[in-house]
């Protein structure tokens, strides 16, 4: 199948027309109207240098909630409070430190100054979110995405002390099983992702459950953190 080249309005192919690798167009900029267009459809951005690259990949690695599976060590962690979690307080450094922290195998960063600054944009207006780890009053862990209808698009995490990062996710699932937020996309399978409880489904399946979301309100605006309770 060809790879679209997109045109100026915020349009997009269907995605089952991507490529078997899930890269379905090329082009187009990160205005937030596209942005938000391309997740409404099943379409993220990744790329590392220009031109754009949008990707819908068959199958997709999604969390359901209810279906996290949290290690006994986490749960402890957790429950002797040694990290404190906040919400939308330090959405850039946290993808600052997403773009910028080392990673085993892999080198240099998709997360540009260009994503860096859309997803910002993203951020002021309501729709993307962190969540944020802190221990003794240092950001130490978290995580960022978009928020739209009833889904939450994941798209980086990074932890500078162990365990920091899976906290942040722990209650971010927390936060989704307290406000109708049934699906989290995962975007890229990993074994890590599987062992907590993430199932791949097929782009079909994932697509119509991204239709019956999209017509949830969406929790825009910034998100504050609740008393967590342990599932």
């Amino acid at each position: 199948m060809p790879v679209f080249a997109l045109p100026e309005q915020f349009v997009f192919p269907h995605p089952s027309l991507a490529e078997p690798d899930g890269l379905l167009a090329i082009g187009g900029d990160l205005q937030p109207g596209r942005l938000l267009a391309a997740y409404r459809q099943g379409i993220f951005p990744w790329y590392n240098r220009k031109p754009v690259l949008w990707w819908s990949p068959d199958p997709r690695c999604v969390f359901f909630p209810h279906e996290f599976k949290a290690p006994k060590s986490l749960l402890q962690i957790i429950r002797k409070d040694i990290f404190e979690i906040r919400m939308d307080t330090c959405f850039e450094q946290v993808i600052h430190h997403c773009a910028t922290v080392k990673r085993k195998g892999e080198k240099g960063t998709w997360i540009t100054p260009d994503v860096r600054r859309a997803y910002c944009t993203l951020h002021e207006m309501g729709f993307a979110h962190s969540v944020e780890t802190f221990y003794e009053s240092r950001l130490v862990g978290g995580l960022y995405g978009v928020s739209l209808g009833g889904t939450f698009f994941g798209e980086s995490m990074f932890h500078l002390l162990p365990n920091a990062s899976k906290v942040a996710l722990f209650y971010l699932i927390d936060f989704c099983l307290k406000n109708n937020i049934t699906l989290i996309d995962n975007q890229v399978t990993s074994s890590h992702l599987l062992r907590l409880g993430a199932r791949e489904i097929s782009r079909q399946d994932f697509l119509l459950l991204l239709q019956k979301n999209n017509q949830q309100k969406t929790l825009q605006g910034k998100w504050k953190v609740a008393p967590c309770s342990s599932h």
